[in-house]
């Protein structure tokens, strides 16, 4: 059983919900330069510091995986670079995760948006150059024809330039981004110092998620109070979500955040019944079992299950074993992984090949005991974050579904039975195009 999906994916908005980041098609398969002006786009700024305000307000967070707080970024950045003598802005949308794919629809689709975005947060840390860091050709090419369509000053003197790499899991770690402009490979490097200390040719550096980006120029328009009219008071304003999994095609969704599990599955047409639980944030977060049926998709619920939102990419789990998920996905991060860090390469391998024993039917007591304990001390160690990755799902599938395990254990899972979860991206949100 494969789970990777090839398809035209769809997008919707939460009934009731005023669209932020997705848009109502007209008939056009990329929103240009005179759509986007004709929605308030490339909005004079007269005041950075007044956006600053509003964006500290707003209470945003990055939608890359972090969910740190963009104003303490912003805030940082302009202030190193004062003393620095100048900073540089990253909108980073290589994204990683298989199974998300917000990021390439905006940059497919909303191209000018993201810019948009990237011109308000140079403007505001005393930028005046900019990168936009991609893997996808597609989005490359949408970003450049945008880039092309502007006047010389549209983008208030910031000058942007196209980066393209190689996808991969740790490619979009934010000093991989870095290490990646400045002519290196596309790999993580130690921190300290992180790029808003010294990043792009030395210079503080603002990296920053996509999605997080084209949130800025809402808040020019209509500032913090109605950013806030969506969402929770810690975890205010929308996210997009992809959703796999459950034997349906994947869907891009904008969603309020606080929004309850079981209403994000009646958009998607999935009944509560069906489902064993959910792959979080991506690979990162890990394993959830039934007890995602009564969260709330927001930062702080997601934290008090041991979980998070992550990249907002969700994978529901109905007929597939958990255990040969975990097994999956854990393979992915021994394949993935940079290769630089001894504790990382040797600690994925080693999980990657308890789990695929356990999946198959060969694997001990001691074995399990070993992966528990792997779980644990290999927490925290090598560049980037692909390791605590790896152990929050070795840790979330024992404490998620201890008898699933225990059923491999003994040789009686009746899910592997009948056909047993194999695929080299779990859930991946692979799409001919996005439409």
């Amino acid at each position: 059983m494969n789970a990777a999906q090839s398809m035209t994916i769809t997008t919707a908005t939460f009934p009731g919900a005023e669209p932020r980041l997705l848009f109502e098609r007209t008939g056009q398969a990329r929103e240009d330069l005179t759509a986007y002006r004709r929605l308030g786009g490339y909005r004079p700024l007269a005041d950075a510091d007044a956006l600053l305000s509003e964006v500290d307000g707003s209470g945003l967070v990055g939608r890359g995986g972090a969910a740190f707080p963009l104003a303490v970024k912003l805030r940082t950045v302009r202030d190193n670079g004062r003393i620095a003598g100048g900073a540089v802005v990253v909108a980073n949308g290589e994204e990683g995760e298989p199974a998300s794919i917000k990021d390439r629809w905006l940059l497919r689709n909303r191209p000018h948006l993201i810019l948009d975005g990237l011109r308000l947060a140079a403007a505001i840390v005393g930028a005046d150059r900019a990168y936009v860091y991609v893997s996808d050709p597609e989005s490359a090419h949408s970003v450049e024809t945008a880039l092309g369509e502007l006047d010389p000053d549209a983008l208030g003197g910031v000058t942007v330039d196209m980066l393209t790499v190689q996808p991969g899991y740790v490619a979009g770690e934010e000093t991989a981004a870095v290490r990646a402009i400045n002519g290196g490979p596309a790999k993580p490097t130690d921190k300290p110092p992180r790029p808003f200390e010294s990043g792009v040719d030395d210079h503080p550096t603002l990296v920053s998620n996509v999605e997080t980006l084209a949130n800025l120029p809402y808040l020019q328009r209509h500032g913090s109070v109605s950013f806030r009219s969506q969402g929770t008071s810690l975890s205010p304003g929308t996210f997009l979500a992809t959703i796999t999994g459950a034997g349906r095609p994947a869907a891009l969704y904008e969603l309020p955040q606080g929004l309850p599990f079981t209403e994000m599955l009646a958009l998607h047409g999935v009944s509560p019944e069906q489902v064993r639980g959910a792959l979080m944030g991506g690979y990162f977060a890990g394993l959830l079992n039934r007890a995602v049926l009564e969260a709330t998709l927001d930062h702080e619920t997601m934290r008090r299950l041991g979980s998070g939102l992550g990249c907002g990419a969700i994978s529901v789990i109905t007929d597939d074993c958990p255990v040969a998920v975990a097994a999956s996905v854990l393979a992915y991060f021994d394949r993935e992984n940079a290769g630089q860090c001894g504790s990382c390469f040797n600690g994925t391998a080693a999980m990657a090949a308890v789990a695929g024993a356990l999946r198959d039917g060969a694997a001990t007591t001691e074995d399990v005991d070993r992966l528990r304990r792997w779980s644990v001390l290999l927490r925290g160690r090598g560049a980037c974050a692909t390791l605590d990755a790896a152990t929050n799902v070795a840790a979330s599938l024992l404490s998620q579904f201890p008898d699933e395990v225990a059923a491999h254990l003994g040789g009686t899972c009746q899910d592997c039975v009948r056909g047993m979860f194999r695929a080299d991206c779990p859930y991946e949100a692979e799409v001919v195009r996005l439409a």
